[in-house]
């Protein structure tokens, strides 16, 4: 007989450890959960089951890939057939097919919203959409014009996250484009229209690239109510593993925040995870592009990470997906507990 569902997971948390690699001596063993190219991945639990949604797929087989799992461990790739299943088979008519980006999933009040990147025609800049179904695998469609936004001026809008406030409003968490253009960048955070497929106000800049580790990039936010506070999780950073890198300098970090539209102060201790190459931890090059979910009565973290094969090197073959649990110290700090594949190389 199959254990159910929570059963296993509750298995996998209770035996993970929560000590987190920026504060450990040793780093501890990230294994990827699943190995196919899955960049900028997010988890919808839903239904017994994990939803997750990621970067189109090679080849353009799809503008918004999906995996499935009942365990958070085993996924496999959804399909229709024999191809792979497409969240989003139309895009809205302003966006050019082929560069849709880091698809975010919202259920609100019996509908699903996708946040998504896509390629302005217009402009050719990068920039922010909403899409919405009444089922979550789809298909999302939107009929708007134009995108919900785009800061053309700074070179696009990407990597958008949606969040509510326990108080029931929605925000929206983003991050301008302009590395793309040469200056530095900001993550931005705005409050939505009640329905979600809106924006009011104006937006706030939450963080700066003003760190020597953050380089010349910081990008994919996400917001995290504790408490009475709020932590915004971000990445930065060039997210690519280039052939004169021995690793890939993307790491992840985050910052505490007064409210959900700031102020907020980095981390004293950033980068929390980060490249490293260990004889008895393993590989692990480019994590980042983190988002957070709760499942069983916990909260975990995923993320993607560069491809590699033996000796810590490139495979040239993608970004895996990687899942661990996220806990919390004393003091209110994030822990990233060690993956739920602990015990196996990659």
């Amino acid at each position: 007989m199959r254990k159910p569902v929570l059963a296993i997971l509750s298995a996998f948390t209770a035996s993970a450890s929560l000590v987190s690699p920026a504060c450990s001596k040793e780093p501890e063993p990230f294994v990827p959960v699943y190995r196919a190219n899955f960049p900028d991945p997010f988890v919808l639990p839903h239904q017994g089951r994990y939803l997750a949604y990621a970067t189109n797929a090679e080849a353009d087989q799809a503008n918004v890939q999906m995996a499935v799992s009942e365990d958070l461990v085993n996924w496999t790739p959804l399909k229709d057939g024999a191809r792979l299943h497409d969240a989003m088979p139309v895009l809205p008519a302003w966006a050019q097919r082929g560069w849709t980006w880091a698809p975010e999933v919202m259920e609100l009040e019996g509908r699903y919203l996708l946040f998504f990147t896509a390629r302005e025609k217009a402009s050719g800049r990068q920039c922010t959409g909403v899409a919405s179904s009444a089922d979550p695998l789809g298909p999302f469609t939107s009929d708007a014009a134009a995108p919900l936004v785009c800061q053309r001026d700074q070179g696009g809008t990407i990597d958008a996250s949606p969040f509510r406030d326990a108080d029931g409003k929605l925000y929206l968490y983003y991050k301008a484009d302009a590395n793309a253009v040469g200056k530095p960048t900001n993550i931005y955070a705005q409050p939505m229209t009640p329905d979600g497929l809106g924006l009011t106000g104006e937006p706030v800049t939450l963080l700066a690239n003003d760190q020597p580790w953050e380089a010349h990039v910081i990008e994919s936010p996400t917001m995290v109510q504790r408490g009475e506070g709020y932590v915004l999780f971000y990445s930065a950073n060039h997210f690519g593993w280039e052939t004169h890198q021995r690793l890939s300098p993307y790491a992840m970090g985050y910052a505490t925040c007064e409210g959900p539209l700031g102020p907020c102060t980095d981390a004293p201790e950033n980068p929390i995870l980060y490249s490293y190459t260990d004889r008895k931890a393993g590989c692990l090059s480019g994590p980042g592009h983190q988002a957070v979910f709760e499942a069983a009565g916990r909260q975990f973290i995923l993320f993607h990470a560069h491809i590699a094969r033996g000796g810590c090197q490139n495979a040239k073959k993608g970004r895996a997906m990687y899942i661990a649990p996220l806990g919390w110290d004393a003091e209110g700090r994030p822990v990233i507990g060690t993956s739920l594949r602990p015990s196996q190389k990659p």
